[in-house]
């Protein structure tokens, strides 16, 4: 149970206590990480919206908890999380394993869904920095205005709730609550053609003070050399301290700013980091990393098609495993019998192997591998399908936009090309401890691949508007002209010739050439 909310937001820890939950994990992402542009996410998202929980084991009824779970967390985020159900919710075996502690691993107390079509805006950022401390009054959470954040390449929000240990020997639980912000802004088109930039370039803002709150509050800057081009780099104003850490297998070196420092606000009343390249670069590339992947899906006509997934490993002598989750929707008939593996031009077996199939209308395909990646290898995956024909009242209001299909996960352990040794997880930065590495020789990594966009047999929605005027305009025209006709009374008047004063006047008329009345 959750008792002390001088810190934790009081609704969270609510609904932590009264449905049993044990890890809740939330992302609500707009944009795709591009891995070979951007190099490796410090912690990526699929697009759209990301829910996976770990229930307690006193949970009786896990699918009545799970959504009445989804339906609060819309409410608390202004998201549509209310459109969580059977059909697009599965129960992984292998992936998405806890990240707290936990005594058990039962899968059966696990549920993972996505909603690739949500869209992200500022009515779910702005409850999302309601949950911090300080909102977005002080500290950090300054830089967050909204205009600026989504005027960006990417961006994902998220909320990481689980239990961990209190001290180091762990005889006390307290529950974590990590919200995390990453954004990618495109600094080398707005900034014509040069890659500089400063915290006020980026948010329109500069940090004034810390949070009063926060007992660590701090700005690391990437100053790491890139092909021993550390001198071409000035960071103002100069920081304090640097600190080098191993962040996912590569050696790193920050410029650290700590906000609570009384020496960092003396010189002046905010805080403006700036990095200046002393000559202009010629390309921003960074180094591919070690595990990254592609999906696609090709194909012609809207009967069957065939999704495909490339796998990387360009790890020079190493190979290693990685298990693969694929969520399908039931509207898209799977054919498990067309299943490829292939590895540079061999047929690769996979280790591990949990398929579920869909069902129409009730829950979707489920298809989990475990599968060996040799060192410097492409590896593709195939699996061919049907599309399935809706009823008309399932399309949505667009149907010719197509249908989004749910990313791909990729879960491994990479192993390092740089030689990791022991850290101390006070000492380094917050980022770098949600996956702890378990040895030095490999870190955990979780890659998304592109959602896919379907497009499904779809009729011709203006056909029934046609027949509906057609139906109404000749029932009005045949029923209007019977009625007529029925309901109409016919009386025969016989012509009048007129009276003595009609008969003189046509007579008049007459001898003066006129025509007659």
């Amino acid at each position: 149970a959750v008792s002390h909310y001088r810190l934790f937001p009081k609704a969270l820890g609510r609904l932590v206590s009264a449905l049993g939950v044990r890890e809740l994990h939330l992302a609500l992402t707009q944009g795709f990480w591009r891995t070979q542009a951007w190099g490796q996410p410090p912690l990526q998202a699929p697009a759209g919206a990301e829910l996976w929980v770990w229930f307690q084991p006193t949970v009786t009824d896990v699918d009545k908890a799970w959504k009445e779970l989804s339906n609060i967390l819309s409410g608390i985020f202004c998201a549509s999380l209310n459109f969580i159900d059977s059909t697009n919710t599965v129960t992984p075996t292998a992936s998405f394993k806890p990240l707290g502690l936990a005594n058990g691993t039962d899968h059966h107390l696990l549920r993972y869904a996505v909603l690739p079509r949500e869209v992200v805006c500022t009515e779910n950022l702005t409850p999302w920095k309601k949950l911090l401390p300080c909102g977005s009054k002080a500290g950090l959470a300054v830089l967050l205005k909204a205009e600026r954040l989504f005027h960006s390449s990417y961006h994902s929000q998220a909320v990481h709730i689980r239990p961990i240990c209190r001290d180091a020997s762990c005889l006390a639980v307290s529950w974590e609550l990590r919200q995390t912000l990453t954004v990618v802004f495109d600094t080398f088109s707005s900034g014509q053609g040069k890659k500089d930039w400063s915290l006020f370039k980026m948010f329109s803002r500069t940090l004034t003070d810390a949070c009063p709150l926060a007992s660590q509050s701090k700005v690391y800057v990437d100053i790491s050399p890139k092909n021993k081009e550390k001198e071409l780099l000035e960071v103002t104003p100069p920081s304090a301290s640097v600190h080098e850490a191993i962040v996912q297998g590569d050696k790193r070196t920050y410029a650290v700013y700590d906000l609570l420092s009384p020496s960092l606000f003396n010189t002046s009343r905010s805080l403006n980091v700036q990095l200046k390249w002393k000559r202009p670069q010629d390309s921003s590339e960074l180094p591919i990393p070690i595990l990254h992947a592609q999906r696609y899906v090709s194909g012609y006509g809207l009967q069957a098609g065939e999704i495909s997934t490339l796998i990387y490993n360009t790890h020079p002598y190493r190979a290693f495993p990685v298990i693969l989750l694929e969520t399908v929707p039931w509207y898209l008939r799977l054919y498990v019998h067309t299943l490829t593996i292939i590895t540079k031009g061999k047929e690769n077996k996979p280790s591990y192997i949990h398929y579920q199939p869909a069902q129409d209308r009730r829950r979707p395909h489920l298809l989990e591998m475990l599968i060996q990646l040799p060192a410097n290898s492409v590896t593709k995956i195939t699996i061919q399908f049907e599309r399935a024909l809706l009823k008309w009242t399932e399309y949505p209001p667009d149907p010719n936009h197509g249908f989004y299909i749910s990313s791909s996960v990729l879960s491994a352990l990479v192993p390092s090309i740089v030689a990791m040794k022991d850290v101390d997880m006070e000492q380094s930065p917050l980022f770098t401890s949600l996956f702890p590495s378990s040895d030095g020789s490999s870190y955990f990594v979780r890659l998304y691949t592109e959602p896919l966009l379907v497009n499904l047999p779809t009729p011709d929605f203006s056909m029934p508007y046609n027949v509906i005027c057609l139906t109404c305009t000749v029932v009005a025209v045949c029923y209007g002209s019977f009625y007529n006709l029925l309901t109409r009374t016919f009386h025969v008047e016989e012509p009048s010739r007129g009276g003595l004063a009609k008969r003189l006047a046509n007579i008049i008329r007459k001898f003066r050439g006129v025509p007659p009345l």
